[in-house]
């Protein structure tokens, strides 16, 4: 059982640090310091909008309209955070 929750530890790691690559590549656009013209930028980002929107679609189906300022990136973060919390302190019940 311990195992099965280091590979969701894993799973939620790298989730999280697509997460972070998302909201920071965002920041940079939106300051244009990347152009989504760039095809390298723009693959990425598009890449990570895929990867990305079955998770935001539903937080934002429950969050209020803030209009123009979008928080599901941050609903998904802090609820990633909160879910690796949980699991790591109560992986010491499984030994």
């Amino acid at each position: 059982m311990v195992s099965i929750l280091q590979i969701l530890l894993l799973v939620l790691n790298l989730v999280y640090y697509i997460l972070i690559a998302h909201i920071i590549m965002s920041w940079l656009i939106n300051f244009q310091v990347l152009n989504v013209r760039q095809p390298l930028v723009s693959q990425i980002w598009y890449g990570l909008e895929r990867l990305l929107h079955p998770i935001y679609s539903r937080i934002r189906g429950f969050l209020p309209q803030t209009g123009g300022l979008d928080l599901a990136p941050l609903v998904a973060l802090l609820a990633l955070i909160a879910i690796r919390i949980v699991i790591i302190n109560n992986i010491q019940s499984f030994y």
